[in-house]
Parts: structure tokens; C-alpha cells; sequence
């Protein structure tokens, strides 16, 4: 299973994923020019995308979509309470399939899998994506707090694409308006490099061995506070075998194998 972030962050998130023939993306924000170019650039297209999946309606994973379904008709898999927005698609919502907030589908070689996710939006999920070697991948971000379920999920995957949006610090002492900073540090707003390094530790504990770090903030966060928070994490904790690399929030990042 290859696995490639196309961007993450507040303006805009995607992440490819394929397995033989099968392709699929996981949200589809930013802009389809963003999109398509990110594609073509890993000698792929729209073409050969199988479906498309969204983690929440907010804008930053939707963005794309009417544009890049206006060219070509592909499933559009989302949960029910968050297929109201994209209804007002014309062409999103002659492709949607709609969901529970759980449930199961199979693409071509690949299970994905949903699991909710708390966060300020009308439904949230995160991915469980499995191959038909029994690679796992895990796709969790958006996350105002970890939860039983969002652990108990992440810890069956080898991979795991987690948020790490903000450092506290900087979300404090920076610029945000007051009700801004109390959303994104409630329990259903981001969560922070501290959180997400306690995050990793515990999936590291149970298996996880390759970690992306995702949604980082370009106002209230740094690539090298995620990671250096992240990597010393794991490195006290005894992981310092465990993969970590950065989503960039313009440049497509692959995840190791």
C-alpha cells in the first residue's frame, strides 16, 4: 500500500492512497488545480481514482470536490449528518453515498473502515484503510481530544497519519481572537503537538511503527516544534525505531513503508 499526503492543513487536505490498481483519496480539499497537480506529479490523475472519501464537511476537506467531480463522476463515501453541505454540490451530490457514522466499504484491494472522532463539525470520522496483505494505514486528524475509540481503532494499524495542529505556547501568546483559541483548545477543536506525542507514544506501545504528522497550524505551530516534540517523545519512551516525517501543507510528503 503506497500512501502519499498531497497537502494538510487548515487550507487544504488530501491524501492518496493505492494498492495495485486501486486508488483512492482521503478528503479532497484545497482546490482541484491543487489536486490534479499533485496527482500528476506521482504519474497519476483523477482518471484512476476508484473513490473518494471525506473525514468531516468543513471546507479545507471539501473544497475540491465540486470542481474535480464536474470532470469526472466518481463515489463520494461520507456520513450521513455530513452530507448535508455537499448536497448544495450539483455534481458532489449526484455522486454521494451516504453512511452511518460507522461502517465498512470495500474499493477494488482495499477495507476502509470509519471510526468517529470528536470534533466541532456535524459528524467526524477517522480511517482505517487495510490492504489485501494486511497492510493497515490509520488517518486521524481533526481530533479535539484522544478518545478510547480513536486509540483502541489507531492500534491495530502499522501506519498512522495523526494531527499534531498547534503548539500551545504559540496558540496562547499569538494573535487568535479569545473565542478562536478556547474552540481550537476545547475538547472538539485540534489537538496539540503535546497531546498528539503522548498519542503516538501509546499507538508505538501497541505496534504503530511509521507516524506522519498532519493539519499543522501555519499560524500557532512549526514542522521542527511537531517533530522534535514528537521524535523525543518517542525516543524516551524507548521507540526510537519508529518512522516520523511532517505533512506539508503545500508539497506532497510520502509515508515510509
Amino acid at each position: 500500500m503506497i500512501v502519499d499526503i498531497l497537502f494538510s492543513g487548515s487550507r487544504g487536505n488530501c491524501t492518496l492512497i493505492r494498492s495495485g490498481s486501486t486508488q483512492i483519496l482521503i478528503d479532497c480539499g484545497k482546490s482541484a488545480r491543487a489536486v490534479s497537480k499533485a496527482l500528476c506529479e506521482l504519474g497519476t490523475g483523477i482518471e484512476r481514482i476508484s473513490a473518494i472519501f471525506i473525514t468531516h464537511e468543513h471546507s479545507d476537506h471539501t473544497a475540491a470536490l465540486e470542481t474535480v467531480l464536474s470532470r469526472r463522476s466518481i463515489p463520494l463515501h461520507v456520513t450521513s449528518p455530513s452530507a448535508e453541505k455537499l448536497l448544495t454540490m450539483p455534481n458532489a451530490s449526484k455522486c454521494l453515498i451516504c453512511h452511518p457514522i460507522e461502517y465498512e466499504e470495500t474499493v477494488g484491494s482495499l477495507k476502509i473502515t470509519s471510526f468517529p472522532l470528536p470534533h466541532d463539525s456535524a459528524a467526524h470520522v477517522g480511517y482505517i484503510i487495510e490492504d489485501c496483505d494486511g497492510d493497515t494505514l490509520g488517518i486521524a486528524t481533526d481530533i479535539g481530544h484522544i478518545t478510547e475509540t480513536a486509540l483502541k481503532n489507531l492500534s491495530v494499524c502499522r501506519r498512522v497519519i495523526v494531527e499534531s495542529n498547534h503548539d500551545i505556547e504559540m496558540l496562547k501568546e499569538g494573535r487568535y481572537p479569545a473565542f478562536l483559541k478556547q474552540r481550537i483548545l476545547s475538547p472538539k477543536g485540534h489537538l496539540s503537538n503535546t497531546d498528539c506525542a503522548e498519542l503516538i507514544c501509546s499507538l508505538a506501545g501497541n505496534g504503530c511503527k511509521v507516524f506522519a504528522l498532519a493539519h499543522l497550524s501555519p499560524e500557532n505551530n512549526l514542522p521542527s516544534l511537531a517533530y522534535s516534540e514528537a521524535r523525543c517523545a518517542l525516543d524516551s519512551a524507548g521507540y526510537t525505531y519508529c518512522e516520523l516525517v511532517v505533512a506539508d501543507r503545500e508539497f506532497t510528503v510520502h509515508l515510509p513503508e
